[in-house]
């Protein structure tokens, strides 16, 4: 127990340096969730889509995926999404699942209508387009090489 001071205030410094580190790495990373308004929409496939993901608009993030709820009924999910109170979405948008590359990080995407009428907090997108897997995506192109444009003729 007959440590010096000197050696109780320098490790005193390192905790107070690596705690304030910490909280400026949050602050940087984007991990936040994004305040605002709420939003919904169903999907029938979301593919690996988790709370906390992002919600982006041409690349930028505006908004977090706070919740997703499967039906018991038709078996969709229902995601809910917090939208930055400073983002107004037209009604006619489109929502997406996307992925970032083969790999990557699921996050939903949204693509702006052009209707003067803006979506309010609960409101639910009409227009949904639901996560495709590289298997889907595999079979379109098959089905498209090997459909000869529609010409079936021998």
């Amino acid at each position: 127990m007959g440590k010096k001071p000197v050696e109780t205030i320098m490790g005193l410094v390192v905790l107070v340096i690596a705690v304030l580190f910490l909280a400026f790495a949050y602050r940087v990373s984007d991990l936040q969730v994004v305040k605002g308004y709420t939003l919904t929409a169903d999907f029938l496939k979301v593919g690996g889509l988790s709370t906390g993901s992002d919600v982006r608009i041409n690349g930028i993030k505006v908004g977090t995926v706070t919740d997703q709820k499967l039906n018991n009924e038709d078996y969709t999910v229902t995601v809910t999404f917090s939208i930055s109170s400073d983002t107004k979405l037209p009604v006619d948008s489109t929502v997406a699942i996307v992925g970032d590359g083969l790999m990557g990080d699921k996050f939903v995407k949204i693509e702006p209508g052009k209707a003067t009428e803006i979506l309010q907090d609960g409101d639910k997108f009409k227009s949904t387009k639901d996560f495709k897997t590289l298997e889907d995506m595999v079979g379109e192109i098959i089905f498209m090489v090997t459909d000869n444009g529609g010409n079936n003729e021998k």
